[in-house]
């Protein structure tokens, strides 16, 4: 498949709620604490040590999935560039490092009814509380996996896979045909 059919953002436009998110470099990375150390360091962004909480610096986050496990997300243009810096970085300090930029997307879910939305079809309480800031998760969304990051008081960036992107957006769209106008 040519690359820009790749890299298509989910149909998403003319809905303020909803805006598709740039491009981007996505790295699973998984390390322990030395190698945790070494990554922050070449990435320029200190890997969150806390579960469920992302960090950025500028263009680039990290999100803590797991107790090993971060998903690194960085401008599309960096791709090329990053991964034989950050590999070189590693060396050989035991870890897996695994680009899967093409395997997701994002959107952005914003705005007032932002948390509605989402909890529309994600069993996650979204309360700024219990989902302050900074926190990221894997959920579900109605049958998708999505990965969930609040970081704005309304406003989540959304991972979908590439394939569930479409089913996301519409079931989203759905919802908010009970929106007041």
């Amino acid at each position: 498949m040519p690359e820009t059919l790749q890299r298509r953002p989910p149909p998403v436009e003319g809905r303020g709620w909803l805006e598709p998110l740039p491009a981007a470099t996505r790295f699973s990375f998984r390390g322990g604490s030395g190698a945790i150390e070494a990554l922050s360091r070449a990435y320029g962004v200190p890997l969150p040590t806390a579960a469920c909480r992302a960090a950025s610096a500028g263009p680039r986050a990290a999100l803590r999935l797991g107790p090993d496990e971060y998903l690194l997300i960085a401008p599309a243009a960096e791709g090329a560039s990053l991964a034989p810096m950050l590999a070189t970085a590693l060396g050989s300090l035991p870890h897996s490092l695994v680009e899967v930029s093409h395997r997701q997307v994002a959107f952005a879910v914003q705005g007032p009814y932002a948390e509605w939305l989402l909890q529309s079809g994600c069993p996650l309480d979204l309360d700024l509380g219990p989902f302050p800031i900074g926190m990221c998760t894997r959920s579900l969304f109605h049958k998708a996996e999505i990965t969930l990051w609040r970081t704005g008081p309304t406003t989540f960036r959304v991972e979908a896979w590439r394939s569930f992107a479409g089913y996301v957006v519409e079931l989203l769209a759905d919802s908010a045909l009970e929106l007041p106008a």
